[in-house]
């Protein structure tokens, strides 16, 4: 017959948390850092490779933090007015910025030197993006326009003019389609390459629309004005998805790392996280004043929030070894052109090129007197298993007593001992040295509800063993007296609590009649 290995004690039912582990993951958020700025931060923005710097954008200035220290490493102040929306190129070599008096400036991050100058808005530019795809710069502005620039000639090569209103908002959502939106409540679609006019407009609602965002397929895209959060199939040209979960105005959206949540930030200084598979809310974080800017890094280890008080707030957490290796495993594949040419190939054939595994592979077809033999892996004994197998209790308890097992494991041990009647033969014929782990441990759980009654009938055991070598060693002399102070201090506790029961039964019973009378 095979040796059974210790079961654990059955775990006292707990009552059901609604931490979820999209909560675990943005409570690992926890070195909050506060720079307090002169002016609100209006824009923040990080750079796409590493060490993912982050760009913010406050009063003239855009300032370059760098993420690990939260000291400024660089500072841009070629504005003559207030500086819009600073944001990196993919490289993370260039800047491009906006301003109130309506240039678009490109600036080298390394020299801060102006490299470009756009200069056809007429009102405050406050929307400015690199494309991702080709040499162009994309702006948009009061003056109601979004305008496509062509880097290299510093030339207007598209100008968009369907907008009613303020354009706060525009993104790339494909090399040549645009998503803009602006104050006259509207989402426009355009076509860079027939500019004339937008290709779809989408109605968000009665507000301004304050913030717009593209998933990376193109196909779907979001909208915050108002309190509300819009999320459109871009193909169907309909809103999918209205979410209302903020008290106030929401101002910005951002996607974190994975692209698997959406973050929105308000003026109610909330922050809310969405699954992107549900589209429910699975976080809330709450800042100390209206929040204006919201980003996150590309690593996931960031996340920043500018504020109406001019203050910048940065949470960090600390990456898994885990996830740096598979990050630097997909850069080195990329760097090498492995990862983009299997990527293309399996879009356009499938996985037929790759080796099936496991549950992948096909099921086996052969004559039918035909059987596989599984082999069956031996399951390795733990240390106390192994003694108690061996029937050396002893040595069995003193392997459970260790830091490295788990409370319930060893309670599980002590009950093993008692069923086989080994209990004394464990504890007895010990020294001072051999009884410390004992008492040390009776000395932290007979407290513990879960294990108290145990706790206590071990401990009685104990001391009709050795009260007569009591007083010989100071260290056992100590820990007797710690476990007795433990025991008497619960006792006085218990007692407390059935008097203030009386107590509350009494004037409960006292209401009850006054309520008859």
């Amino acid at each position: 017959m095979d040796f059974l290995p210790l079961q654990a004690l059955p775990a006292a039912p707990r009552a059901s948390s609604s931490v979820n582990p999209h909560s675990r993951h943005f409570h690992s958020f926890r070195h909050p850092l506060f720079i307090k700025h002169a002016a609100p931060v209006t824009h923040i923005h990080f750079s796409p490779t590493k060490p993912h710097r982050y760009a913010v954008t406050s009063s003239t200035r855009v300032l370059v933090y760098a993420p690990k220290t939260g000291k400024v490493v660089k500072t841009v102040t070629r504005f003559k007015d207030t500086a819009r929306c600073g944001e990196f190129r993919k490289d993370g070599k260039l800047m491009v910025a906006g301003s109130d008096d309506g240039l678009v400036q490109v600036f080298d991050v390394n020299s801060r030197a102006v490299l470009r100058t756009m200069k056809e808005h007429n009102q405050p530019v406050h929307v400015t993006h690199f494309s991702p795809h080709l040499p162009q710069v994309l702006s948009g502005s009061d003056d109601t326009t979004v305008k496509v620039w062509d880097l290299s000639t510093q030339e207007c090569v598209a100008t968009m003019a369907g907008h009613t209103d303020y354009v706060r908002a525009a993104v790339f959502a494909s090399p040549h389609t645009i998503l803009s939106s602006g104050y006259d409540s509207t989402v426009r679609l355009w076509d860079v390459r027939a500019p004339e006019s937008a290709q779809m407009t989408l109605r968000h609602g009665g507000a301004p629309v304050e913030d717009v965002a593209v998933f990376p397929n193109g196909g779907v895209a979001m909208s915050v004005g108002g309190p509300i959060l819009r999320v459109w199939d871009l193909a169907m040209g309909k809103c999918v998805r209205a979410l209302s979960n903020h008290q106030k105005t929401v101002t910005s959206i951002a996607f974190d790392g994975s692209r698997g949540r959406v973050l929105t930030g308000g003026l109610d200084s909330m922050v809310k996280a969405y699954d992107v598979e549900e589209w429910k809310v699975v976080h809330t974080m709450r800042y100390p004043a209206p929040i204006l800017s919201l980003a996150i890094s590309p690593d996931d280890t960031h996340i920043a929030a500018g504020m109406t008080d001019g203050t910048l707030s940065v949470r960090r957490r600390d990456a898994k070894a885990s996830e740096a290796a598979a990050s630097e495993a997909k850069q080195a594949a990329i760097a090498g052109g492995a990862y983009e040419y299997f990527a293309d190939m399996e879009a356009v054939f499938g996985r037929g090129h790759i080796k099936a595994k496991g549950s992948a592979l096909p099921p086996v077809v052969g004559p039918a007197d035909e059987f596989r033999v599984a082999t069956r892996r031996r399951e390795r004994l733990r240390e106390f298993d192994r003694y108690l197998k061996a029937f050396k209790y002893s040595a069995a308890l003193d392997a459970a007593l260790k830091k490295t097992v788990r409370p319930v494991t060893t309670f599980a041990l002590i009950h093993e001992l008692v069923q086989r009647d080994a209990l004394r033969v464990s504890l007895s014929g010990r020294d001072d040295v051999t009884l410390e782990p004992v008492l040390s441990f009776l000395a932290r759980h007979v407290t513990d509800p879960r294990f108290g009654e145990v706790a206590a009938d071990v401990a009685s055991v104990v001391l009709d063993l050795y009260a007569a070598n009591l007083g010989h060693s100071p260290l056992v002399d100590e820990l007797v007296a710690k476990l007795q102070t433990r025991v008497e201090r619960e006792l006085a506790f218990q007692r407390d609590l059935v008097k203030l029961r009386g107590a509350l039964d009494m004037t409960l019973a006292q209401a009850a009649m006054s309520q008859l009378d």
